[in-house]
């Protein structure tokens, strides 16, 4: 790995990571603020501070429910979308002996790859369905994967790296019809896709505040009214004794509050993210030589921008630009000096010298045109510097 000593003023720095988290709203961290001191209550005690914070996390819940069109005491909080990934999983697994089979995308998240990983050295079989170019699951290999024991598929909305957005609904209306669990990471949907879980068709959703400029700490699992599902925190009977431990009380409320206001402008957003991420894809495209678009063009998440640049190391880049003053993402990842391709973009067909020179912009509410026209000239210049252009002369 190359280490850099970068010289910056981080107030000048632009922020283009939003899908790996974003800053907390104001309208959020004021809702929050009072469940830090005035109403510091526990939520189970019987006296009135503890009833406030009860009261809290009831309307909270209401709150969340309306946005997902569900019941309110079908969504559990936890404390990330990774524990609502793994209570999801691991949890019906439990309940059911570990014996069966469950079927999941080769691309998910790493919080469910992971996990899938887990439950097979307990017994149970996995099948990782394969993607095609553009990152897309194929109902029909879903369905045609489905056996006579299998009783969970978990297959993730949007995908973080590359955009690509699943056809969630016909692959969960399939799969519910085989009388089968149907169980999606939509961490990366809020306030860009609409989160209707009847309309999605699914008997479970994992959710993540900090992606949607709510607080670090606390996400939602909603789990469909009849599923047995087996805590995995223990120690308490809060979340119905899903998930034990003192509520997060302060960070549902931001969960909450930052997931109706995510909402709320979805279709405004939406509209002016697209506009950019189609402008900035555009110029990328036009101004940088066999620069390669990793995903789907058409069905992409509005604010995903990522590409692939040969013979480059994507966590140099990332640093190079850093220095430019620009925040954005590699998929590659360097641990104890190797360096290792993005599972994701391998699963695309993507050859791996290709995939190790990945680059993920995500934009969001505080992007600017005028930001991402400097990005351009930054990222030219930063390529420059690795003799990118040169290269691909040659």
């Amino acid at each position: 790995m190359v280490f850099f000593i970068i010289m910056f003023n981080k107030n000048t720095q632009v922020y283009l990571d939003y899908a790996s988290t974003s800053p907390v709203s104001e309208d959020v961290l004021n809702a929050m603020k009072p469940y830090f001191s005035e109403k510091y209550g526990n939520a189970s005690s019987l006296h009135s501070i503890g009833q406030d914070s009860n009261l809290a996390i009831k309307h909270a819940r209401e709150k969340v429910a309306s946005i997902l069109n569900c019941n309110a005491y079908e969504i559990i909080f936890t404390s990330s979308g990774t524990e609502s990934d793994n209570l999801a999983l691991k949890g019906i697994a439990e309940a059911n002996n570990f014996k069966g089979h469950i079927i999941v995308s080769k691309i998910e998240h790493k919080a469910i790859l992971e996990t899938a990983t887990y439950l097979e050295k307990r017994g149970l079989d996995i099948t990782y369905i394969n993607v095609d170019k553009k990152g897309h699951v194929n109902p029909k290999d879903v369905i045609n994967a489905i056996r006579s024991d299998t009783f969970l598929v978990s297959i993730m909305y949007a995908n973080n790296e590359i955009g690509t957005i699943q056809n969630i609904s016909s692959i969960g209306n399939q799969v519910q019809k085989k009388g089968i669990l149907m169980h999606t990471d939509a961490v990366q949907a809020p306030g860009l896709l609409d989160l209707n879980i009847e309309k999605l068709h699914v008997d479970m959703m994992s959710l993540s505040a900090h992606k949607f400029y709510g607080p670090k700490g606390v996400g939602a699992l909603y789990v469909r009214p009849g599923i047995q599902i087996a805590p995995q925190i223990l120690g308490g009977s809060q979340e119905r004794g899903m998930r034990a431990s003192t509520e997060n009380v302060a960070g549902i409320v931001g969960f909450s509050e930052a997931l109706c206001l995510a909402d709320a402008n979805r279709e405004k957003e939406v509209c002016r993210l697209s506009e950019l991420r189609d402008y900035l894809i555009s110029e990328i495209q036009n101004q940088i030589p066999k620069a390669i678009l990793t995903g789907d063009m058409k069905n992409r998440l509005p604010n995903n921008i990522s590409f692939c640049f040969e013979a480059v190391e994507g966590e140099s880049l990332v640093m190079r630009l850093s220095q430019r003053g620009f925040c954005v993402s590699s998929a590659s990842a360097c641990s104890s000096g190797n360096i290792g391709a993005s599972h994701v973009l391998l699963a695309c067909g993507i050859k791996k010298d290709v995939a190790l020179g990945s680059l993920r912009v995500t934009l969001g509410k505080f992007t600017k045109k005028k930001d991402l026209e400097r990005f351009v000239i930054a990222l030219k210049a930063s390529l420059n510097t690795n003799g990118f252009f040169q290269k691909i002369r040659t």
